[in-house]
């Protein structure tokens, strides 16, 4: 893998027009009161792709630092995610169409709308899966995808799925939870594989051998890690609420991690049990 990476690449979606940022900037957890100045600080610092969900409750302040940004709307590429069906197929609709609102009001559209979980049972992920089909058809969201699937639930879904595959699987990604067996599939199969706690919500901060990779390269530990999730091919979504962080998790592109350094991090996976929020079930 070469550096020759930038902060505006952009990938293909399966059987879709419609490409991605190859790094994406993430709101979990970020407060109402602050969620707004930490998109416009992202945005500053050249990300063109945030992720959001329903479950963060921050959609709408989004959607408002999108606006006061100046931006187009067009040059922003916007995810958020469902995280259970709401009662009835017309009910979870209409729970999506209330995003997408929120986003980028009436008339307005999101670029990739998730299934946050798998855990809503086969007829629940039909009904999501379903919804987001007729979101898709009618131009409200570009592309539709899921979060936390592993192979089996992917699969499952080629019995009603009017599209498949998914356009994104998105699932916790490092060196101690690399999920080999959903990255292959997902490869295998051409659905891009988004990466959520790519920088392990700095709980590995200290790692010996991470913090030696680091000094090596001088670079941050985030900045290595950011850096390993873009080299595996997966389009990573660090996340932070601290200005001077946003902007050193965008600066990734000026270095490369060597086949020798990325086989040392290989060598951490700890499989499932390396998972900080929750890895996938494969059968």
């Amino acid at each position: 893998m070469s550096a020759n990476y930038t902060i505006t690449d952009l990938v293909s979606l399966p059987n879709s027009p419609v490409r991605i940022p190859r790094l994406g900037f993430g709101v979990y957890r970020s407060p109402t009161n602050q969620c707004v100045q930490s998109c416009l600080n992202a945005l500053k610092a050249g990300y063109r792709h945030i992720d959001t969900a329903q479950f963060y409750a921050n959609e709408q302040e989004v959607g408002d630092a999108i606006r006061a940004s100046g931006i187009p709307r067009s040059d922003v590429f916007v995810t958020t995610k469902i995280l259970s069906p709401a009662g009835s197929y017309d009910a979870t609709y209409k729970k999506m169409v209330d995003s997408v609102e929120k986003i980028s009001g009436k008339g307005g559209y999101v670029d990739l709308f998730l299934i946050h979980s798998s855990s809503s049972g086969s007829a629940g992920r039909k009904e999501l899966w379903q919804a987001l089909e007729q979101l898709l058809e009618e131009g409200k969201t570009r592309s539709i995808g899921v979060s936390n699937f592993g192979v089996m639930h992917i699969e499952e879904m080629k019995s009603y799925a009017k599209v498949w595959p998914p356009h994104v699987d998105q699932i916790e990604l490092h060196p101690w939870c690399q999920q080999r067996v959903t990255d292959a599939y997902c490869r295998k199969n051409g659905i891009v594989v988004e990466s959520y706690c790519p920088i392990v919500r700095n709980y590995k901060a200290s790692d010996p051998t991470l913090v030696g990779l680091a000094a090596k390269y001088s670079k941050s530990t985030q900045q290595v890690l950011i850096r390993y999730a873009l080299q595996k091919g997966w389009v990573p979504l660090p996340k932070s609420d601290n200005p001077e962080r946003i902007v050193d998790n965008a600066n990734v592109f000026d270095f490369d991690i060597s086949e020798e350094d990325m086989a040392v991090l290989n060598a951490l996976d700890q499989g499932s049990a390396g998972a900080v929020v929750e890895a996938v079930q494969n059968e």
